[in-house]
């Protein structure tokens, strides 16, 4: 039996990725099921997002923990809201997208039906990125992954985005407070925030993300290009499943209810069936 299952996002001053978004999520769930939250009463929907429903809330400006922590909140209550009327909730970031293995012929409503239900499931986090020596600037309305070749297999996003009980995410959401998790064996997230390198630098001069303080959030990330420039990358279909284990086993001290690192930030080739699917 089908589920009921929506997805839920919020964001500020990035057009370029709502419609990617938006395109994305609506071929499995529906444009009625997309919820996004607007930070800020002048954010504006871009064109071709008719039917989805958004939410404008007013802009409060807080330094990047403070913010990142009342997002997660947002999105926590917002979800256990949702879950009145769904059967489960993914939350994501806006440049974030979870994909099911093609080599299973599903789509993304087919398979999330089929899982048992517990609080939670991650998946497994691939933090793509533009091969500055080799790759051309992207095309945002063709496939992304089309374009883009490599991707750092990180922990930051293997994240228990897909809920089906009322949850609190921590910040970046890349936890739940109190529970554990569990890397399902056939999903995938998909981070698209250095996609395309002229991109990545327009956020990096936003001047709201500057006044809070992301500056050298946003640097940091921007590592990934020179990681994936200089690996020699693996075969992903052989490497992932070492990741996997690898993340579901090991847990930082810190925190015991998210995946650990994985030393020396390996680097994949996409398997060629992804091409395609965003």
């Amino acid at each position: 039996m089908t589920k009921a299952i929506c997805a839920l996002t919020m964001v500020r001053n990035d057009a370029v990725f709502i419609r990617k978004w938006v395109d994305y999520y609506s071929k499995a769930l529906g444009r009625k099921n997309l919820f996004i939250i607007l930070d800020g009463h002048d954010q504006e929907m871009p064109e071709n997002t008719e039917g989805v429903n958004a939410i404008f809330l007013p802009k409060v400006h807080a330094q990047l923990v403070k913010a990142d922590r009342r997002r997660a909140r947002v999105m926590s209550h917002f979800a256990a809201g949702l879950l009145y009327h769904y059967d489960m909730v993914i939350g994501v970031d806006i440049d974030e997208f979870i994909v099911v293995d093609p080599a299973l012929g599903q789509n993304l409503s087919e398979y999330l039906s089929k899982l048992p239900l517990r609080s939670s499931y991650s998946s497994l986090g691939m933090d793509v990125g533009q091969h500055i020596s080799t790759e051309s600037p992207a095309d945002f309305s063709k496939p992304l992954l089309s374009q883009r070749k490599f991707a750092m297999l990180s922990s930051r996003y293997s994240k228990p985005s897909i809920i089906m009980k009322p949850v609190t995410w921590g910040s970046g959401m890349h936890r739940i407070k109190g529970h554990n998790f569990k890397i399902d064996p056939n999903l995938y997230l998909f981070h698209f925030g250095m996609v395309d390198k002229k991109q990545s630098e327009t956020r990096e001069n936003d001047a709201d993300l500057l006044k809070a303080g992301w500056g050298k959030h946003m640097a940091r990330r921007g590592n990934l290009l020179h990681i994936i420039e200089k690996a020699t990358p693996l075969d992903g279909d052989d490497y992932i499943p070492t990741a996997r284990k690898l993340q579901q086993n090991r847990r930082p001290l810190y925190a015991l209810n998210k995946p650990k690192m994985i030393k020396g930030s390996p680097v994949i080739r996409i398997p060629e069936r992804f091409e395609n699917t965003v």
